[in-house]
């Protein structure tokens, strides 16, 4: 009888460390990304950092041309921005998409999505930053037909992270 209520108590004292460390685990599940770019681009470099600083994990190809491997990708040229990144699902994420986004885009199911897109280069967008500037963005989801709708709004630099 004492064993099991030994037993009992133990496994009652170490439960919120065992349901903390999954809650925490599940959170930073790791994301390894193919980053698509040209050699000398300085915000691609900078985006990188951020998408490794939330625990994501790069591998950086240089093109001096990777118009090709956007076109394969399926992005349509009023997608595209300086870099692609795509990930072990074969998901691309065009641009600086925050950390954030694409992270909650590979725990959802979206049928006939490519990926995620932020085109252009926005003043503030992860790899972008410019002093305190900051420009409103939309993050956009990607379907094979070649359309878009919007998937997030980012209105304030606060919300990117």
């Amino acid at each position: 009888m004492i064993k099991k209520f030994l037993k009992v108590a133990v496994f009652v004292l170490l439960l919120p460390s065992v349901v903390h460390a999954n809650e925490h685990s599940n959170k930073h599940d790791v994301v390894e990304l193919l980053v698509y770019k040209t050699p000398t681009c300085g915000c691609c470099k900078k985006w990188i950092s951020h998408i490794e600083s939330e625990g994501f994990i790069t591998y950086a190809k240089d093109y001096l041309d990777i118009s090709p491997v956007k076109a394969k990708l399926g992005i349509a040229a009023n997608y595209r921005s300086c870099h692609s990144a795509i990930s072990r699902d074969g998901f691309a994420f065009e641009g600086h998409v925050p950390a954030k986004f694409i992270r909650q885009f590979l725990k959802e199911d979206h049928a006939d999505a490519i990926g995620l897109s932020v085109p252009a280069m926005p003043l503030g967008s992860p790899g972008m930053e410019v002093g305190d500037r900051f420009t409103p963005y939309q993050v956009l989801i990607l379907y094979k037909d070649g359309s878009s709708k919007v998937y997030a709004e980012v209105k304030t630099y606060e919300e990117q992270f």
